[in-house]
């Protein structure tokens, strides 16, 4: 499994996980977070690897509806790079100014 495919659905599922049943969210977690295989998913809850398989795709197309929808994701990359440069901005131009750091700071801290 790609490392790109993996690193997006574990963001994806941060963002949307609230929004799906618990066992999308388990074999979610387990497949892409824990790196379970089908198989060993399919084990721990009983079910066949196909049902497995089934579940994961439905739900890998769930998140990416949410987030074409939502855009919470892509709205986060793009803060954190626009608050990143502020950041570098205020460092360059207005070290001394504590203020500033501080409100960046609290901006931060909101979007964790």
């Amino acid at each position: 499994m790609a490392i790109e495919k993996t690193n997006r659905m574990n963001a994806l599922f941060e963002f949307y996980s609230t929004l799906l049943t618990e066992k999308q969210m388990n074999y979610i977690e387990l497949y892409y977070a824990d790196d379970f295989s089908l198989g060993e998913i399919a084990e721990e809850y009983g079910v066949s690897r196909q049902a497995v398989y089934d579940n994961i795709k439905r739900t890998d197309k769930i998140l990416e509806n949410y987030e074409r929808k939502l855009h919470l994701y892509s709205n986060f990359i793009v803060r954190e790079e626009l608050i990143n440069k502020m950041q570098d901005h205020v460092k360059e131009n207005y070290p001394e100014d504590q203020v500033l750091l501080e409100l960046i700071k609290n901006i931060q801290e909101i979007e964790e």
